[in-house]
């Protein structure tokens, strides 16, 4: 496996690997959401290369794109030094350390560029990411309740930060 900054090339495997990981009903997009065109991924893909402190990673096997970690900072200064963390993780691949290797390349990359902290959300009920998030060092912040709709329900997320 191999951790690496994206590039504009991954733009369709990365697309394809959003797609598969929103049928999991736990990322905040649903089946079928997320538009087919790649020109969103490539725009993505360059706007967070060019910003100081932001970053998406991407975890390859195989010739596979099998996950991902968006980092993305603030963009005035006094919440430049925190960023707000996604990451997915295709589930066949899941239980190989994928999510572990990305979060050390974020722990090793994120202060060099002047990030102290780290953000994510979590669905409440995912508990398998919830406990990854708290093996990696992250404090339970908060709970925001109501915060998505998932199949016409309201679910609660956990916000969940680390200082490094």
């Amino acid at each position: 496996m191999k951790i690496r900054p994206a590039g504009e090339q991954d733009a369709t495997l990365l697309l394809n690997l959003m797609k598969k990981l929103d049928q999991s009903k736990m990322m905040l997009f649903e089946p079928g959401e997320r538009k087919e065109s790649i020109e969103p991924i490539k725009s993505m893909i360059n706007h967070l290369s060019t910003q100081e402190n932001a970053m998406l990673f991407v975890a390859e096997m195989d010739g596979l794109l099998v996950g991902y970690l968006t980092v993305q900072g603030g963009t005035v200064k006094r919440i430049k030094h925190r960023a707000y963390i996604t990451i997915g993780v295709d589930e066949e691949y899941r239980g190989n350390g994928i999510a572990t290797s990305l979060f050390d390349s974020l722990f090793k990359w994120a202060p060099n560029y002047g990030i102290s902290r780290l953000e994510l959300t979590v669905i409440k009920h995912n508990k398998p990411a919830f406990d990854l998030y708290r093996k990696m060092g992250f404090t339970l912040e908060g709970e925001k309740v109501h915060s998505l709709m998932i199949e016409g329900k309201p679910v609660n997320e956990y916000y969940l930060y680390k200082l490094i």
